[in-house]
């Protein structure tokens, strides 16, 4: 494993060196970008791509995609990770499923990824809104796949049984760190109550998927306990990235991984019998997730490369 050097001993608060040369992305550009951009602001629509600040935003809305949240932008929740907001949501939007819809079919793209706050103070979490999106993506865009990263719904079977009835191709939920780390980096949340979301999904046939970041005090034994938990879940697709600080009033990074243990990683999760293993210091959870639909898929790359080395 490769360690870039911390300056400093405090490890609350650290000092870094500059960015790594591997975190650089380019900057948003092109007609592409410029046509998602304005169909999301036509349709009022919130995209964790901005909320979130995702370094890829450039290179997926070049492309022609982009994540949407639903339910809102303010989330009840606040992960120490997270750059949504925190507070009281709006009231839900029962016409947001149809304006989701409409923008996935102008922008006419092959596979969609859903996302959404957590809305805890609502009795069915979301799932209603949910599953109503879901329905009505399916009916104008039928030749649409469709991921949805959805809440944990607190391992609440009814509100995750709204989300199978209308079967998703990918469902995913991320777990974001350890199980040591997990009360600091997503405060209102439970290691294994996201374990159990995810196992609840497997048993309903669901093709599932969740997403780890690196690079907030995490240790290596741990990363490969969580993959073992995961895959124990039942979990097909795992996605490995570079955690990455949004503000300063959110958790410091602790240590940029270099590629080389993320490539690390990706053989280990292949080995534990993943389907597919997204790792690197540029990977969301939506990246490239148009390639995870596909039993097989990544695996069978992986093997190729396997015989080839």
């Amino acid at each position: 494993m490769i360690d870039l050097p911390i300056i400093g001993e405090n490890q609350e608060n650290p000092v870094y060196t500059k960015k790594p040369n591997w975190l650089r992305v380019k900057l948003p550009i092109g007609e592409n970008y410029k046509h998602v951009r304005e169909l999301v602001d036509q349709h009022k629509l919130h995209t964790i791509c901005e909320s979130g600040n995702c370094p890829n935003m450039g290179e997926c809305w070049g492309e022609g995609t982009a994540t949407f949240m639903i339910l809102g932008n303010i989330c009840t929740r606040s992960c120490g990770f997270c750059a949504v907001a925190t507070g009281r949501p709006d009231p839900v939007d029962w016409d947001e499923p149809q304006r989701v819809a409409e923008a996935i079919h102008l922008m006419k793209v092959k596979h969609a990824v859903i996302t959404s706050v957590d809305r805890d103070e609502l009795k069915d979490g979301g799932s209603i809104i949910w599953q109503n999106t879901i329905q009505a993506i399916k009916v104008l865009n039928p030749k649409t796949t469709l991921e949805t990263l959805i809440p944990d719904f607190k391992a609440e079977h009814e509100n995750i049984q709204r989300i199978m009835e209308v079967a998703p191709e990918v469902v995913s939920h991320n777990i974001e760190t350890v199980e040591r780390m997990t009360r600091q980096v997503r405060i209102q949340a439970k290691y294994w109550r996201s374990m159990e979301t995810l196992k609840i999904l497997k048993k309903g046939v669901m093709r599932t998927k969740s997403g780890i970041m690196l690079g907030l005090g995490e240790k290596r034994e741990e990363v490969i306990q969580t993959l073992n938990d995961l895959r124990n879940s039942g979990v097909d697709v795992v996605t490995i990235g570079q955690y990455l600080q949004p503000t300063q009033k959110h958790l410091p990074v602790v240590r940029f991984v270099h590629p080389d243990e993320f490539r690390e990683l990706r053989q280990i999760g292949y080995e534990l019998g993943f389907d597919y293993v997204e790792s690197g210091p540029l990977v969301r959870s939506s990246y490239h997730s148009d390639k995870h639909v596909v039993p097989g898929y990544g695996r069978q790359q992986w093997l190729n490369e396997q015989a080839y080395n």
